[in-house]
């Protein structure tokens, strides 16, 4: 999380301070209506720079994945840059209006426009297209703001926010045109304008990626459901797929999978080890939105899929000689599949301290994980809610007392976790190296 905030504030302050050096009468100028236009221009700058970084991480690139510690982190990062382009796209709007308000209401004087000074050709056709690219930008950011805020409530259904969020692409072109425009000309021959340039290029591909459906289709590979299973008493549907093409995955990553194209792709832990002499990939689903709660209705056996993938940097690799493991509900699920393969690879066992807590109870969900376990050494600890009362930071370290040496592996409900990483951190525990964190949120 750390390394998110320092990409996210480093970026903002490096275009801050690349549009400074492209502005060095900045400290000269006088009057209100010459600093509301650096105002608008910088404000312009920094919406835009959030936007292209986030249409960037829509690319879901690898080379980024291991740096920013995961997918789902990438994705963290991208909603940030979401609000952050949002916020600032609305003060750039009031900037650019409030003035123009204020004027019609008497409030302020209309400047006095002298004679502009002398523009290429390039900067003259532009200033001509001025007012086409401020109505567009107006129209685009009043739908920039519907759909980023339709993006940010969870309640707003997967499948309405799936199709709704790809217009968020079409929206972006259509910014990038009123930048062109609009950006102050003699930026483009500045350190910010070359690195906006390179990023509203970037932001660009995405977006027609995006629109053409072709997001991620090097990594998709089509599959067939093969087994399905009821968890009744914790309403979890076991899925277990046959994926012939499939490049192979490690234990504690996930893969989008789409059943209903109208639905898109969701992503799902993978609950199983791989083995390529069988290709096959078993995912556990919580019924817990307005489409999961639905799936066990809608697949069926023998019925096709489409899974994109591996992602993901949980992969339980460290160097400590003791993993302390929680899981919390259905995040239960990527301890099962690096249980799976510990039991396959004996020799790769460490000491393992494995924390299961749950306030729903399936019996036989139960056994097959007392299962998995008794294949290896691991040492299981489960907790049930109204039995064995709540799992705390301070009954983890009572039952491991050499929990300094350990990392601690951690997934299941965000605010469970992070209670957790803050009681470590207030014992000293180095959180931000040794404790691992999914991020199973996608919006």
């Amino acid at each position: 999380m750390r390394r998110l905030k320092w990409v996210l504030w480093s970026s903002l302050v490096l275009f801050a301070f690349l549009w400074l050096l492209a502005e060095p009468g900045l400290f000269n100028t006088r009057g209100f209506f010459p600093h509301r236009n650096l105002l608008v221009q910088l404000t312009g700058v920094l919406a835009m720079a959030c936007m292209s970084l986030s249409m960037l991480l829509a690319l879901r690139p690898r080379w980024l994945e291991q740096w920013l510690d995961g997918l789902d982190k990438m994705y963290r990062l991208h909603k940030w840059l979401g609000i952050g382009a949002l916020v600032i796209s609305t003060l750039h709007w009031l900037a650019a209006k409030g003035p123009k308000w204020a004027v019609g209401w008497g409030w302020l004087e209309r400047p006095h426009k002298g004679a502009g000074a002398v523009q290429p050709p390039l900067g003259a056709f532009l200033t001509s297209q001025r007012g086409t690219a401020e109505s567009l930008g107006e129209w685009a950011f009043y739908a920039a703001v519907i759909l980023i805020a339709l993006a940010l409530i969870k309640r707003f259904p997967y499948r309405l926010f799936y199709q709704s969020h790809r217009l968020l692409t079409f929206v972006y072109l259509v910014l990038v045109v009123h930048s062109l425009v609009l950006l102050k000309f003699s930026y483009w021959s500045s350190p910010v304008g070359w690195l906006t340039a390179v990023l509203l290029a970037i932001g660009s591909w995405a977006a027609v990626k995006s629109l053409l459906r072709q997001l991620g289709t090097k990594r998709q590979v089509p599959g067939s459901i093969t087994g399905l299973h009821y968890f009744s008493g914790v309403k979890s549907l076991e899925v277990e797929t046959q994926v012939p093409n499939w490049p192979g995955h490690q234990p504690g990553q996930f893969a989008f999978v789409i059943s209903d194209t109208r639905e898109g792709f969701h992503p799902y832990t993978i609950a199983s080890s791989w083995n390529p002499a069988d290709p096959a990939i078993t995912f556990v689903v919580k019924a817990l939105g307005d489409h999961t709660r639905t799936l066990r209705d809608k697949l069926t056996v023998g019925q096709s899929v489409t899974v994109e993938g591996p992602y993901g940097c949980f992969t339980f690799d460290d160097p400590r000689p003791r993993q302390i493991w929680v899981g919390g509900g259905i995040g239960v699920t990527p301890f099962v599949a690096r249980l799976k393969h510990l039991a396959n690879h004996p020799g790769e066992n460490q000491q393992i301290d494995f924390f299961h807590s749950t306030a729903e109870v399936d019996e036989q969900a139960l056994a097959r994980l007392t299962e998995d376990v008794s294949q290896t050494e691991v040492q299981l600890h489960l907790l049930i809610d109204s039995r064995d009362g709540y799992l705390t930071a301070e009954r983890i370290r009572a039952a491991v007392p050499d929990w300094r040496e350990a990392s601690i592996w951690f997934c299941g409900p965000a605010g469970f976790g992070d209670a957790l990483r803050k009681d470590f951190a207030a014992q000293g525990f180095p959180v931000h190296q040794h404790f691992h964190q999914e991020l199973f949120d996608m919006r």
